[in-house]
């Protein structure tokens, strides 16, 4: 069993509250998580409104693929969303 882990920083400079954070980050989870058999969830600085953090996570039997899957849902956050990346984190176990 290989496991695909991978923490996304991204930077929200148009966002001006913690509600409207909230929607944003709920959109991109949501169209991740119908598009894309992952685990995926903000999982920290949920108190800063300009700052997201969000982690999403795939099981499968060859580590090519779950970094395919990795690469895939990372591009489609990037195209989705008017946040800039700022950071990745990929891991394979």
């Amino acid at each position: 069993m290989i496991i695909g882990v991978c923490r996304v920083a991204l930077r929200a400079e148009w966002v001006g509250s913690l509600k409207e954070k909230r929607t944003a980050v709920k959109s991109v989870v949501s169209r991740v998580s119908n598009k894309f058999n992952v685990s995926i969830a903000e999982i920290d600085n949920q108190d800063m409104h300009k700052d997201i953090a969000i982690g999403f996570a795939c099981v499968t039997n060859e580590a090519r693929h779950a970094q395919s899957v990795i690469q895939n849902v990372l591009a489609f956050i990037e195209r989705n969303t008017d946040a800039v990346v700022v950071d990745t984190e990929i891991e394979i176990l």
